[in-house]
């Protein structure tokens, strides 16, 4: 009996200590699964408990012109962060910063006691300037810390905004290139970590941990600075006319699609966009407004029916009388009476509409909507800017006789102005339709290295070179000799298009006296560097015509663009026709070295503005063989031999 006790007594110590083994291999294996195994992940959950982390916000990168000129930079504009479970003091330490950031000691108090482990104290503290967060440091406030920020700058104020768009009080991008673009521009956050206790108390034996934040890359763009600044001269000008609606003005590069320039009014300025109504910044009219183009459409119809080989412009002639009947309906040219007797090219030249019906009737609708498809209409192009529209055009199922005839020159349809200036740059530049685009590439923001540039997008060949050349030679004319002459320019080898397109009302009728009057131009028409559209929306005291309000527009661009471009001049172009009340230019003469006595029969029909001091020109502006206009003022220097 003793002996079975004691069996028993062993078996359970056995038991109890097999248990107690495993028992201990269980602890002792997960201290090893937390020592070796999980010891990295329960440091960094202890060290995000302990830790405090003060953001430091990446520099957004700049957005540069084609030469890289600055139209988008960061300015300093530091903020002011709170530890609230640092601050010993609380009522003394609002008072303090209230004084300095000029907000109310009861707003700074709520800042500074919040139960959070880190406030940004806002709006009066969020990106402050330099002096006042210098004024801040001074004070040496426990818990208080001024983190680096930055505020977007845009040193030329309106010029591009609606194709910059601009950032928020976050630096994130809000509107046209800074949104489109945001993510390269923005950048990765950086951070100063340090530790503190369950109370937020600052754990000073251990180190603080910097993080560098990686700065966005620069955004160098197609914009060309000069011909920018051009545009908007030219538009500010037209607005102070005119008075408009709106207005809108695009440049590109018709052999690759790059844009040069692009603006429209009413325009704002970035830098206070909360001052601004929102369907002023976020409607980028030369991407977003449809209407129905006009005459600048008839550049379609042409290069439609040259391609086709239905039509001769010098030998084939068209009789005008003034309206033409399709289908019942009586379709009439804008001059009263028409053009008489005339040329296909002077068809083209005089803007007929009856001319054109006739050339839209040749092709037929499946052919001619073919062309207007193929030319990029009904469809977005695709350029590098959000809110871009597709247009309107009548179901080739939907379309009769009397569609066929409006659409051929430029009427029921609409379309947008990149539409217009992409397809118009496919008619002249050899036929070749390009996908437009204003990112020019990449620039690494420390280096400076090109860390991606944009390669131009063929979409296709609408027509041939040969095509496209006859299409360039009948708009060299139109402005010469036709409708287009204020758009001519002495020296450049102008082509273009004029374009009067009314505008449809609330209840779908056609507003009276309420035009939006168009040119679109290029040059130089024997070898195309630049096209240029300019639209002006109901301009008002003037007769509403594209040759009168908007061809001056884009003959000034034009000018001044390719100068600035440094095109070459050429006199082997077409001489103007010119009637009245148009003047020839006349030739500025060589005035350099003359007494000042001999300028009276020198200068006749021109006007002078002398500078300096002596008896001899030693300098003039225009220079000798400048073409100007009759009574303008040249500028001379007076000096000695």
């Amino acid at each position: 009996m003793k002996r079975v006790a004691n069996i028993m007594v062993q078996k359970r110590i056995v038991t109890v200590f097999l248990f107690a083994i495993v028992i201990f291999m269980m602890i002792g294996f997960r201290l090893g699964f937390v020592q070796f195994i999980q010891s990295n992940f329960l440091m960094e959950k202890a060290e995000a408990l302990w830790s405090r982390d003060i953001v430091f916000e990446p520099e957004r990168g700049k957005i540069l012109d084609n030469d890289e000129d600055v139209l988008a930079e960061n300015v300093s504009a530091p903020t002011v962060m709170v530890v609230p479970r640092q601050i010993s003091e609380p009522e003394k330490t609002a008072e303090a910063l209230a004084r300095v950031l000029d907000m109310s000691y009861e707003s700074a108090l709520t800042s500074i006691t919040k139960n959070e482990r880190i406030v940004i104290v806002q709006p009066e503290g969020r990106k402050i300037s330099e002096e006042t967060a210098i004024a801040v440091q001074t004070l040496n406030l426990e818990g208080v810390y001024i983190a680096e920020d930055s505020k977007r700058h845009y040193p030329h104020d309106t010029l591009l905004s609606h194709v910059l768009g601009f950032s928020g009080i976050d630096n994130q991008g809000l509107t046209g290139l800074e949104l489109f673009y945001d993510d390269q521009l923005s950048g990765t956050p950086g951070s100063l970590s340090f530790y503190s206790d369950a109370k937020g108390k600052r754990l000073p034996q251990m180190a603080d941990k910097y993080t560098a934040p990686e700065d966005g890359d620069h955004l160098q763009l197609t914009i060309d600075l000069d011909v920018q600044k051009i545009i908007e001269r030219e538009l500010d000008i037209a607005e102070a006319t005119y008075n408009p609606d709106g207005a809108i003005a695009i440049a590109v590069n018709p052999n690759d699609g790059s844009i040069l320039g692009m603006s429209s009014r009413p325009n704002f300025d970035p830098a206070n966009y909360r001052e601004i109504e929102p369907e002023i910044y976020n409607r980028n009219l030369p991407i977003w407004s449809t209407y129905e183009p006009g005459s600048t459409f008839k550049i379609i119809t042409l290069a439609a029916a040259l391609e086709e080989n239905v039509v001769d412009l010098e030998d084939e002639e068209f009789y005008d009388d003034g309206d033409i009947e399709v289908g019942g309906t009586h379709l009439h040219c804008w001059k009263s009476g028409g053009h008489g007797q005339q040329t296909f090219m002077e068809v083209v030249q005089n803007s007929c509409n009856p001319g054109f019906v006739e050339l839209g009737q040749r092709l037929g609708k499946e052919k001619l909507f073919s062309y207007i498809d193929q030319f990029g209409f009904g469809q977005e192009t695709g350029i590098d800017l959000q809110g871009e529209a597709s247009g309107i055009l009548f179901d080739i199922e939907n379309v009769g006789s009397v569609e066929l005839a409006t659409t051929s020159f430029g009427q029921g349809v609409s379309v947008t102005p990149i539409q217009q200036v992409m397809a118009v740059s496919a008619a002249v530049n050899g036929g070749y339709l390009y996908e437009p685009f204003i990112a020019k590439g990449w620039v690494d923001s420390k280096t400076n290295e090109v860390l991606k540039q944009q390669e131009p997008i063929l979409k296709d060949q609408i027509i041939s070179k040969e095509t496209s050349n006859r299409v360039a030679e009948a708009l060299e004319r139109v402005v010469a000799l036709g409708t287009g002459r204020s758009a001519y320019v002495e020296g450049y080898r102008v082509g273009g298009k004029t374009g009067t397109a009314q505008k449809v009302g609330p209840d779908g009728s056609y507003l009276e006296n309420n035009h939006i009057v168009s040119f679109i131009g290029f040059a130089p028409a024997n070898d195309p560097e630049i096209v240029v559209y300019v639209a002006i929306d109901n301009p008002k005291d003037t007769v509403q015509f594209g040759g009168v309000v908007s061809a001056p527009i884009v003959g000034t661009i034009i000018n001044d663009s390719l100068r600035a471009l440094g095109v070459e001049k050429q006199d082997n172009g077409i001489e103007k026709d010119y009637q009245w009340p148009d003047t020839p230019k006349i030739e500025v003469p060589d005035l350099v070295g003359l007494h000042k006595k001999e300028l009276q029969k020198q200068l006749m029909s021109l006007q002078v503005d002398l500078l300096g001091e002596g008896e001899y020109i030693i300098d003039q502006a225009p220079a000798a063989g400048e073409q100007v206009e009759e009574g303008s003022e040249i500028r001379l220097v007076l000096g000695e031999k």
